[in-house]
Formats: structure tokens, C-alpha cells, sequence
């Protein structure tokens, strides 16, 4: 009832009305956001030294996992006992510098659901009740998908990313002495690449309800697709072919859920269009 009250108000609203509306949106998400990053900022222990550094040491998660697999099948190669690197701050602003990007990024992470939700309390009363009614959870499935995709490439991205690229090495007498600002930079764009790229099925969605793509353009489209997903994989990766194929796969899969998606629609759509020629039919007669 709060919500229907909300949107009748929003819909009678002047043009400075909805900018006054959207201040307070915009407001009410960076209040989110601060709030979420002053507590990681506090919990510096906790995100710096366990969630952001876990993937740079050998008791992480995903190594233990990978060497537990690699002892149930006789592959010793999976498990990780070394990361020959060491992380460094070579300025002298680096550690407080990467201690506020770091709880920045951890606050809108956590604060992400909200800040969408914010959102879409904005978006939602400027659609038609068929528009509301196809897109009713889109604030739990966008959430769930970029939390998702946000896991992926904490856990699985980022850990085997930096395996390799600390253990290559052009010649022995080369030593890997990472700086704090590298590391940091590179796995905060391996997590939030994998949460935005996550978002495929979701874009896939409005874009055929929209009737701006098609089930059959999709698919005529795949081998493109592919060749684009490998480049952009390609770019917000580290240079590696492991890093790439493991973000490509799971947006491949996500493109063909996509497709699944499209053809779903389209049935919904003929069948209300045979419903609506057969009442059409039924009151002519």
C-alpha cells in the first residue's frame, strides 16, 4: 500500500517535483554508500587484511578448494602452495590511499541492492502497469545477479588470476614485487567487471520486451556475440588466457540463458496475441 501511495504521488508530480524526488534518491544512495564505507574503513582488519589480501595468500578459500579437488584426483598441479610475489607501497599516501579505494569499493558492493532499489522506486512510476508487471522483481534479480557475478570474480577470477601472473616470470632473476595500488586496482576491476558483465540476462530481458531484439537475432548474432565477449573479456582482464576464458565462459552461458529468456517472451506474446484475436473474433460475431 506504501508503494502504490508512492507512485500515485510520484505520477502527479511536476517536472521540479521529480528533480526534487531524484535529489533525495541520489541522496538517500550515497548516504547508503558512505555508511557502508565508513564501516569497512573501521573494519580495516576485517576487508583489508582478510577479504582484500585473502586472495593473495595460500590458506584463500579457492586455493584449498582447488587442492582438495586436485588430491581427490590425483592432480598434485592444482594445488597452490607457492604465490612467489610480494605486495609493496612504494608512495608514501599508498596504504591510506588504498584503504579508502578499498572500503569505497566494499561499501557500494554491500550497498548496491539498496542503491537499485533507490533506483527503481524512481524508474517505476513512469511505467505502464504492463511495463510494472513484466518487470516486477527486477530489483531481486539485478541484486542477485551482480552479487553473483561479484562472488565469481572474487573467488574465482581473481585468485587464479593472480596465481598466474605472480608465478610467470620472463627469467628467474626476476623477482615479483607488486605494488599495493596495482593489486588493489586489478582485483577491483576483476570483481565489478564480473558483477556489470553478470548483468547480461537482465539487458537481455528489457531489450526483447522492448522488441529490440529477437530469440532468431540472437542466435543468428552468436558467433559475433562470442568473437565481442572474447574481446571485451579480453580488455577488463589481465593479460592472461586463463583470466579471459574463465570470465568469457560464464557470460557465454549467460547469453544463451538470454536467448532462452527471448523465446520465452515470445510465446507469452503470441499467446496473448491469439487470446486477443480470438476475444476480437468472439464480439464481432
Amino acid at each position: 500500500m506504501a508503494l502504490d501511495q508512492y507512485q500515485e504521488e510520484e505520477e502527479g508530480m511536476s517536472f521540479l517535483d521529480h528533480l526534487e524526488a531524484l535529489r533525495w534518491h541520489l541522496l538517500r544512495s550515497v548516504a547508503a554508500i558512505l555508511i557502508f564505507t565508513v564501516l569497512a574503513f573501521l573494519a580495516k582488519s576485517i576487508v583489508f587484511g582478510q577479504i582484500i589480501l585473502g586472495p593473495s595468500k595460500i590458506d584463500f578459500f579457492t586455493y584449498r578448494i582447488l587442492c582438495q579437488i586436485g588430491n581427490s584426483l590425483g592432480i598434485t598441479a592444482l594445488c597452490i602452495d607457492e604465490l612467489p610475489f610480494t605486495i609493496q607501497s612504494r608512495q608514501m599516501t599508498g596504504q591510506f590511499s588504498m584503504h579508502m579505494t578499498s572500503s569505497f569499493v566494499v561499501g557500494f558492493i554491500a550497498a548496491f541492492p539498496y542503491v537499485f532499489w533507490e533506483v527503481w522506486r524512481f524508474i517505476s512510476p513512469g511505467l505502464y502497469d504492463q511495463e510494472k508487471n513484466a518487470a516486477r522483481g527486477a530489483v531481486f534479480f539485478v541484486s542477485l545477479l551482480f552479487l553473483l557475478g561479484a562472488a565469481f570474480g572474487y573467488y574465482v577470477l581473481s585468485p587464479l588470476s593472480i596465481n598466474f601472473l605472480s608465478n610467470y616470470q620472463l627469467d628467474p632473476s626476476i623477482t615479483n614485487e607488486f605494488d599495493i595500488t596495482s593489486y588493489v586496482t586489478t582485483l577491483t576491476m576483476l570483481v565489478l567487471a564480473s558483477a556489470i558483465m553478470f548483468q547480461l540476462p537482465v539487458v537481455v530481458y528489457f531489450l526483447s520486451m522492448s522488441g529490440l531484439v529477437t530469440s532468431k537475432m540472437l542466435k543468428a548474432y552468436r558467433r559475433h556475440s562470442i568473437v565481442v565477449i572474447l574481446v571485451v573479456s579480453a580488455i577488463i582482464t589481465p593479460p592472461d588466457v586463463i583470466s579471459q576464458l574463465l570470465i568469457a565462459m560464464p557470460i557465454l552461458v549467460l547469453y544463451e540463458i538470454g536467448i532462452s529468456i527471448a523465446k520465452r517472451l515470445e510465446k507469452k506474446r503470441a499467446l496473448k496475441e491469439a487470446e486477443y484475436q480470438r476475444n476480437r473474433g468472439s464480439e464481432d460475431e
